[in-house]
C-alpha cells in the first residue's frame, strides 16, 4: 500500500501553520484538504482533548456562519493525534488563501461565552468542553499566526527524507 501524504510529510521539522495536505479532483470540481497545525508534532505537549473538543464545535460554528465562506466549508474536525486540525474546503486555494479566515476564526473564540452544541442532544459527549483552555490555545495561535505572517515556512510542508530501497521501494513503507 502506498503511504498517504499526511504520513510522507516530516513530523519532526513541521511547525504550526496552515498548509495543504491534499487536493482530490472531483469530477468537475476539487476538494482540498488543509492541516492546520497548532502544535509541533512530537515536540510540543498536545492539546487538551477537552479543549481540543471546544474548539472543535467553536471554529466550526463560526467557519459555517462566516458569509463568504459558509458555502464552501466541508468539515472541519481534530487530528487524532491532537496537535491540530483538519479543514476541507470547496475548490483549490493556496494556504496562504485561507490564512485571514482562520485567523479570524480563532480571534472568534475569544469572544465566545459558552461552546454551541454542548447539550446531550447536540454532543457525544456533552460534558467533555473546556472554554477556557479553548481560549488559551486560541490566543496561542492568533499570536504565532500574526508572528509569522511573513513567513513562508507556515504555509509549506517540511519535505521528509524517505530512503528508498535497491528495488525502489521507500525504506520507512511497510
Amino acid at each position: 500500500m502506498e503511504l498517504i501524504q499526511s504520513f510522507s510529510v516530516d513530523h519532526t521539522r513541521i511547525v504550526p501553520g496552515i498548509f495543504t495536505s491534499r487536493v482530490d479532483h472531483l469530477g468537475s470540481f476539487s476538494v482540498t484538504t488543509y492541516d492546520v497545525r497548532l502544535k509541533r508534532p512530537n515536540r510540543e505537549p498536545v492539546i487538551d482533548v477537552a479543549a481540543m473538543h471546544s474548539l472543535e464545535h467553536l471554529i466550526a460554528t463560526f467557519l459555517r456562519n462566516e458569509p463568504d465562506w459558509k458555502d464552501e466549508v466541508i468539515y472541519w474536525g481534530p487530528m487524532g493525534c491532537l496537535t491540530g486540525f483538519y479543514l476541507i474546503l470547496k475548490g483549490n486555494r493556496a494556504s496562504s488563501e485561507i490564512y485571514d479566515l482562520l485567523l479570524n476564526a480563532f480571534r472568534s473564540v475569544e469572544d465566545a461565552h459558552e461552546v454551541p452544541g454542548t447539550a446531550p442532544a447536540n454532543c457525544g459527549h456533552y460534558l467533555m468542553h473546556n472554554l477556557e483552555m479553548a481560549k488559551w490555545y486560541a490566543r496561542e495561535f492568533v499570536s504565532y499566526l500574526e508572528d509569522n505572517a511573513g513567513n513562508s515556512a507556515i504555509f509549506e510542508y517540511p519535505g521528509a527524507d524517505r530512503p528508498m530501497t535497491g528495488d525502489g521501494k521507500h525504506f520507512y513503507d511497510s
